[in-house]
């Protein structure tokens, strides 16, 4: 197969085919979903941390004009818990959260009754009659304080988590110095421009069920509800809308789809659910909270040989559909591109508190352990006395050592760097910034009086998981060209790249090129757009249909044109003869309208994630007076592999970096001693805007390749982030020449101040 094309379309910024409908007012989102003679649904919710449920009067409700039904789990025993994406779990089965309170509530929050009404006003109104007796017990707010019972004969800690490998002990005695920390990341969570919302039809002509409304995993939500719901799954299909934001926690299963849909088939009327801001503050999954108790040993010239790390995990009040996913790649990805020869070991506590339950958000496990991680470099060099840069370079993984393993677990594979040069990286970034001069100018600046510093933070991120994607394309008589995919688009530009592989492959123009995604009726398998697997997986899977299906159109233009097919090509939609100037040709329409069907599928199959990776350098001002941070230049740079689209990915690496600065200054879900949540509005929990966000200064390389698709490419989706965290807090420390001052993130200002005035 030629793959040699008139036009390339990999490699350029491209405009997004996605933008037309959005940027004209006319894109669909689930608030825009209506369908004739729905009910609107409220839930009902409880304002207590814990407590057994005495009884709950629906009477007033009930009687309100308007009100169709008001339920409690008493009307839908039928119903189960949620359940895990991946599939049953029986250890954790136990911890699962129902779809409505059954006997406990076990946070601010949980769902206790759904209301349905003809309108959405009335439901609300409704839901306000909606009264409970609850015995209250008391909240356990803290993973690091002892479990407590959840269930008779259980308690919260669901599970205890291992991943290592080597002789810890022996390790450490053979250690020069040992550096030991206690660090704690904030509990924190995407807080997308649009909330959750899903819309339940049933068409019982057809005995079809739809659920629409956000779905990165469409075909696993279809699963999941036919599982629960014991319906045949060609009997299930799910529609993704515009999504005004993803970030990980849009798109799972939560208590509130399933209402819809069992709702919907029960009442014989389309439900729609929309969620306000505060219901999203307190009920969508929340993610990040951690405690860590770790420790290094340390050769004299400060390789690290081994690293033994403690973990609290705070779930919150149930296990949701990702189980101990979070918890686990914790475990397995902290060593990042450090070596760490002798030994490792991470013990992790999953234990569940009566907080919002907890799930992925953007590079789950990643933010979290780049912090931990770069915290203990930047201890081991200042205990030794030695420059935090050289340090990181010491334990670099090499690109002579690439593929390198280690056995060790992210997402149920084991990890196998695939390809990098980290220390080419972390050198052009250095030249980029002119380290010496940077460093230079902020020490005069502290001379001066400035608390001004400069801090840094290396990662490696992981993309593509598998284990398999499928893409279906086809061309129609016009020649247009449809790319039918599983996988989803949450606004990282998912059309644009699938078209421009399509049609470099096929030598077309990317914008005849049309990107079907998110709608389980078209096509029977797919993963959706989760762990940055996009890019890697589906454009992997377009690329081999979009050769199969060149394959195609060439062998019928070779019997329409009477030719050989090594000597045709496609140029700009149209099949030409290479052999001779001013030969016939035939376009790709004309081609499926004589051959009745021109379509291909396509597979990638992969054994391994691919793993680019990183650096982030952060220079901040601190203010002494009140503690607050300003972020004056922040630099990354990344290796991609190879870009598909390089405006796109810089747009992701970006997107990511706002988000980790609130994570790592701003955004935190706290609670007081009775457990009620004290950040439901954005008074209290505190966004990022464009003063506090700098421009973000991007260097995007493509030196290393990816060896496990043909492509070359990695994800990008969760780069900006990932480092922000450790950054961040080097920085900090550097500006107010408190070497290991934090601690905690998000750094507040009452934090630091306190940290500055206990210094005084």
């Amino acid at each position: 197969m030629n793959e040699t094309r008139a036009v390339k379309w990999i490699g350029q910024s491209v405009e997004r085919l996605e933008d037309p409908p959005l940027v004209t007012g006319r894109g669909r989102f689930a608030g825009d979903i209506n369908f004739p003679n729905q009910l609107h649904m409220r839930i009902v919710r409880s304002n207590h941390a814990h407590g057994r449920i005495l009884s709950i009067d629906t009477d007033a409700a009930r009687k309100l004009p308007g009100v169709v039904a008001v339920w409690t789990s008493a009307d839908i025993p039928e119903v189960p818990p949620i359940d895990f994406r991946e599939g049953p779990i029986e250890k954790l089965a136990p911890y699962r959260q129902p779809v409505l309170a059954t006997g406990m509530v076990r946070y601010v929050g949980d769902p206790v009754a759904a209301v349905f009404a003809e309108d959405a006003y009335v439901a609300e109104d409704a839901a306000d009659l909606v009264t409970m007796e609850i015995q209250e017990l008391p909240p356990l707010l803290s993973a690091k304080d002892a479990p407590a019972e959840f269930s008779p004969g259980r308690h919260t800690e669901a599970d205890i988590l291992r991943q290592g490998y080597g002789d810890i002990d022996a390790a450490f005695q053979k250690a020069h110095t040992i550096v030991e920390l206690q660090l704690s990341v904030g509990r924190h969570s995407g807080v997308p421009l649009e909330t959750r919302g899903a819309i339940g039809r049933y068409d019982a002509a057809r005995d079809m069920l739809q659920l629409h409304g956000a779905a990165k995993v469409p075909h696993r939500n279809q699963e999941l509800i036919a599982r629960m719901l014991k319906r045949k799954l060609t009997s299930v299909n799910v529609f993704e809308s515009h999504v005004g934001g993803g970030f990980g926690i849009r798109g799972e299963l939560y208590p509130e789809d399933i209402l819809v849909c069992v709702a919907a088939m029960r009442l014989g009327r389309p439900v729609k659910w929309i969620e306000d801001r505060r219901e999203h503050l307190i009920a969508a999954n929340h993610s990040r909270n951690q405690h860590h108790k770790v420790r290094a040993a340390v050769a004299a010239d400060g390789e690290i040989l081994a690293i033994d790390d403690l973990i609290f995990h705070d779930q919150g009040a149930y296990v949701r559909t990702h189980a101990t996913r979070v918890a686990m790649m914790t475990c397995g990805v902290l060593p990042g591109p450090y070596r760490v020869p002798l030994a490792y070991r991470a013990v992790c506590h999953f234990r569940l508190t009566n907080k919002t339950p907890a799930a992925t958000y953007r590079a789950p496990g990643r933010f979290e352990t780049s912090f931990v991680r770069e915290r203990l470099v930047d201890a081991i060099a200042h205990k030794l006395k030695l420059d935090p840069i050289e340090v990181r370079k010491r334990n670099a993984v090499t690109v002579a050592e690439m593929p390198f393993k280690r056995p060790l677990e992210a997402l149920g594979e084991e990890i196998h760097f695939d390809s990098g040069d980290y220390h080419k990286l972390l050198d052009r970034m250095l030249k980029e910034v002119e380290w010496e001069k940077l460093n230079a100018d902020l020490a005069r600046r502290r001379a001066n009086g400035e608390m001004v510093g400069v801090g840094f933070a290396m990662f490696v991120e992981k993309a593509g998981l598998g284990p398999k994607d499928g893409v279906n394309i086809l061309v129609d008589s016009t020649g247009a060209i449809e790319v039918v995919t599983g996988g989803a688009s949450l606004g990282q530009g998912f059309e644009t790249v699938m078209a421009q592989v399509a049609a470099e492959m096929l030598g077309v123009d990317y914008q005849r090129v049309s990107v079907i995604h998110g709608q389980t009726d078209r096509i029977s398998h797919g993963i959706g757009a989760h762990a940055s697997r996009a890019t890697v997986m589906t454009a992997s899977a377009t690329r081999v249909a979009a050769l199969n299906l060149r394959e195609k159109a060439l062998a019928a233009a070779a019997e329409l044109l009477q030719a050989p097919v090594s000597a045709l090509d496609i140029v700009n939609g149209e099949v030409v003869r290479t052999d001779r100037a001013g030969g016939p040709s035939i376009s790709l329409g004309q081609v499926a309208a004589a051959h009745g069907k021109l379509e291909a599928e396509g597979w990638h199959h992969a054994e391994h994630q691919v793993y680019p990776y990183g650096n982030h350098l952060a220079v901040v001002k601190v203010d002494p007076g009140t503690g607050g941070v300003t972020v004056e230049r922040y630099v990354i740079a990344y290796d991609i592999g190879r870009a598909i689209n390089p405006t796109l990915v810089k747009g992701q690496i970006a997107g990511g970096c706002a988000q980790g600065l609130g994570g790592a200054l701003l955004e935190e879900f706290t609670y007081n001693d009775n457990g009620d949540p004290l950040s439901v509005t954005f008074a209290d929990y505190l966004l990022p805007t464009v003063r506090e966000v700098p421009d973000i200064e991007i260097i995007l390389t493509e030196d290393a390749p990816s060896p496990l698709n043909p492509l070359g490419i990695k994800g990008a989706g969760e780069s900006g982030i990932n480092g922000v965290g450790a950054a961040i807090a080097s920085a900090i420390d550097n500006a107010i020449g408190i070497p290991g001052a934090v601690t905690q993130l998000p750094v507040t200002p009452q934090r630091l101040k306190a940290i500055i005035d206990a210094k005084r």
